[in-house]
């Protein structure tokens, strides 16, 4: 039986793989405790239900987890299955952001700052990281690249994926998409929110659309910021980047936006195979 193991530094993303591959067709539990690793593999084997696999969900949050964990892989193993080690990490200072963003609590930060945790974390960690059989930093990933990318690994598709473009408006009020590659602020344009008949509208709307792309200060823009994209993503993929996000933002991220998105994604579509869009404060920014 293939067994997963997800381990790796708080917020980094383990949840969402976890999801992924539930999704995928695996059996998954979250925080097991290390002594039942094995009797809960044994349970799944003989239980004659079908899964592709099993994946155990474990880090700092379980402290027997910590100690026994060389000794609960060695049993599995001599019981003739094979695991995997999927460890998650990211820079310190995009957990720090994350747990900002979120506002929890660091699992080893009981009494010392989130970075003090971070560091704490790292120290426990290093020799389950040296033995991980993949080692997935989640820095530049937002939630929709982190589960494409573990679904490749887990496919054996890491090679054989395009390379993708991610264009996402969003709204300055709620913050940069901290997954950014590129961000381009179109706050510039005159703002549809403004014109009564548009206000309760998005940049999906015709009018919406039309007004903004019929702006004098729109079509300069897009003389200029298109060919800077033809250029750009060429030179990321040369650097090996699987993913280039870029970020197009206005005040909510409903009008002017939503509107430059969906033009920039229908120019990329022409040239590069692989483009996604989505809108992430499109519905805030009718509040």
């Amino acid at each position: 039986m293939r067994i997963i193991v997800i381990t790796g530094m708080s917020g980094s993303g383990k949840s969402t793989a976890v999801r992924a591959l539930e999704d995928e067709g695996f059996y998954c539990i979250d925080n097991l405790p290390v002594r039942l690793f094995k009797r809960f593999v044994d349970l799944i084997e003989k239980s004659g239900e079908t899964f592709k696999g099993i994946v155990l969900a474990a880090d700092i949050r379980g402290r027997e987890f910590i100690k026994g964990y060389e000794s609960a892989f060695q049993k599995i193993r001599n019981a003739g299955h094979s695991i995997d080690i999927f460890f998650f990490d990211a820079l310190d200072e995009t957990l720090v952001r994350r747990f900002s963003e979120t506002r929890r609590r660091h699992p080893a930060a009981e009494h010392c700052s989130v970075s003090e945790g971070i560091r704490i974390e790292r120290k426990q960690l290093s020799g389950l990281r040296q033995m991980a059989s993949k080692i997935i930093d989640t820095s530049e990933f937002n939630v929709h690249q982190l589960r494409d990318f573990v679904l490749r690994i887990v496919r054996g598709e890491e090679g054989d994926s395009p390379f993708v473009v991610d264009v996402q408006s969003f709204g300055f009020r709620y913050g940069i998409p901290m997954e950014s590659s590129i961000v381009m602020d179109v706050r510039f344009l005159p703002n549809p929110f403004f014109v009564p008949e548009m206000k309760n509208l998005s940049g999906l709307d015709p009018e919406v659309r039309d007004y903004v792309m019929g702006l004098p200060e729109t079509k300069s823009f897009i003389d200029s910021f298109f060919p800077l994209v033809n250029m750009l993503i060429p030179a990321y993929q040369r650097e090996g980047k699987a993913y280039l996000t870029i970020s197009i933002g206005c005040t909510g991220g409903r009008h002017r936006s939503v509107a430059i998105a969906e033009a920039t994604a229908e120019h990329l579509r022409r040239n590069f195979p692989a483009v996604r869009i989505t809108h992430r404060d499109i519905e805030k920014g009718q509040q």
